[in-house]
């Protein structure tokens, strides 16, 4: 596959576990590859280097400028943002190859499917669309607060069928940790917003997360994995609802 006139962005800290899998999936057909490291300790930088890539070494911005960073430096008409521990399938990429070389939109929205536990999900926390690919004249810019992040351009956005495989959990541990870690920097965000949480909300908000994860999107059909991934979206709304009671409520 010829390569496209595409940059690949990227943001890591310690990522070598998962950076090696990420850039051989698209190192095909991406003409430039982007990423902004936060002075990793391990062997990302080392990887991604070996690998093609263009790495620069920053100080840690939060999420959102650390982003717009890697955008900024981005030089091909379109631009692909990915995660670190984002893997574009084959499918995906000749939908994206399609969507280049024959736009019909500014931006395009992409599914993420996580595998968790050794095992995609099929139906929990799927189809998590994010818009992705993005032309660079579209004025493409990370927006929100320090966790939940989303890129905006001007102009129309479609979506893509096919999706990226997330691979964003060691284990039950490293899934339980990040949540709690989500959920305090959500609180503070919402507590800057001078939002509030009532009991109604600390009754119902995990309920309705379990429920849209395991019988709305049939999350009940992905087994054990199913049901522990709907019932740690039920946990992070309770964590939300607590850590915000908590910054508004407790000196």
């Amino acid at each position: 596959m010829d390569k496209l006139p595409l940059s690949v962005a990227l943001i890591t800290f310690n990522e070598q576990e998962n950076i090696e899998r990420t850039l051989r999936a698209i190192q095909d057909i991406a003409s430039e590859i982007i990423i902004v490291d936060s002075h990793s300790t391990d062997r990302t930088r080392d990887i991604a280097l070996s690998l093609g890539a263009k790495v620069y070494e920053e100080d840690w911005k939060g999420y959102r400028e650390q982003k717009n960073s890697a955008l900024e430096k981005c030089s091909q008409p379109w631009i692909l943002s990915l995660d670190a521990d984002e893997v574009v399938t084959g499918g995906l990429k000749q939908q994206i190859k399609k969507a280049i070389t024959r736009p019909w939109a500014n931006g395009y929205f992409i599914n993420r499917r996580t595998v968790f536990l050794g095992k995609e999900l099929k139906h929990a926390l799927y189809p998590d669309r994010q818009l992705r690919l993005v032309r660079r004249d579209a004025n493409p810019r990370w927006t929100g607060g320090k966790v939940h992040e989303l890129l905006k351009i001007d102009g129309t956005t479609s979506r893509l069928s096919s999706y990226l495989l997330h691979y964003s959990y060691r284990d039950l541990s490293d899934f339980i940790t990040r949540l709690d870690k989500y959920a305090r920097l959500w609180a503070e965000d919402a507590a800057m917003q001078g939002k509030r949480v009532g009991l109604r909300r600390l009754m119902l908000s995990p309920l309705l997360a379990f429920t849209k994860n395991y019988i709305l999107k049939l999350g009940l059909l992905d087994g054990m994995r199913g049901l522990i991934a709907s019932c740690a979206m039920g946990y992070y709304s309770l964590l939300k609802a607590f850590y915000l009671w908590e910054r508004r409520k407790v000196k």
